[in-house]
């Protein structure tokens, strides 16, 4: 399953880096406007995640218990990256929606989002370099809980085409997946940020029908493998 998932990825993203050339970080002001609105509502969405992470932690899945195809990035050294999902490609998680009625608000008033989780990482933890499969869409990141190292510097690092990023509490970034990235926590302290999937905007006509057709897919494998 994991090879098939290799092969269909790849296939994706040669059509979508034939057809779109943007760079690994983009401007959120063009291309997701609605990322104001998350960072404007970071102190209610940091406080829904710290209650997420205090009550409930054991219970939020591991990613590769959500999606096996991604054991070799989310079970790679044993220890924990674990999504609270709230939204899988327009498909919602009502009760995780309702658990965070802040994020939840948000999330439902910002079109562009097709999925979105709170994200937390163990302490050191590391994912490996991988790619994402689909340029259709872009992530968002907000720093919600991010803990310091030595220097006061964001412990967690991500390493997006070569180039080191550190998010910040209230600091966010708008990347492309599909450019080769890992993660590291490099502390002791587990790190929570907030991760979307948002609809990439200013596509070739051709792109945006099939982006369509892909998001609906994806929505309709989310509904049956029984994600949302």
């Amino acid at each position: 399953m994991s090879t098939l998932y290799d092969l269909s990825a790849n296939a994706v993203r040669r059509i979508y880096d034939a057809r779109i050339t943007t760079p690994p970080v983009l401007d959120a002001a063009s291309y997701f406007p609605g990322a104001a609105n998350f960072a404007t509502a970071w102190p209610a969405i940091r406080a829904e995640a710290l209650a997420i992470a205090a009550s409930r932690m054991q219970s939020v899945p591991r990613f590769h218990e959500i999606m096996p195809a991604q054991a070799p990035i989310s079970a790679n050294d044993g220890k924990d990256w674990r999504l609270f999902i709230l939204k899988v490609y327009g498909a919602e998680v009502g009760k995780n929606m309702a658990a965070c009625p802040a994020l939840a608000q948000v999330v439902s008033s910002t079109p562009d989002v097709l999925s979105a989780s709170l994200s937390f990482l163990a302490p050191r933890k590391h994912i490996p370099r991988h790619r994402g499969p689909f340029r259709g869409v872009l992530r968002f990141q907000l720093g919600l809980s991010v803990p310091l190292d030595a220097e006061g510097r964001p412990a967690a690092v991500l390493s997006l085409n070569d180039q080191e990023h550190r998010i910040g509490d209230g600091q966010q970034l708008l990347w492309d997946d599909t450019y080769p990235h890992e993660v590291w926590n490099h502390s002791d302290d587990m790190r929570i940020a907030l991760l979307l999937d948002v609809r990439r905007r200013h596509m070739p006509i051709d792109m945006q029908v099939l982006s369509h057709a892909l998001i609906a897919s994806v929505s309709v494998a989310a509904r049956l493998r029984g994600v949302a």
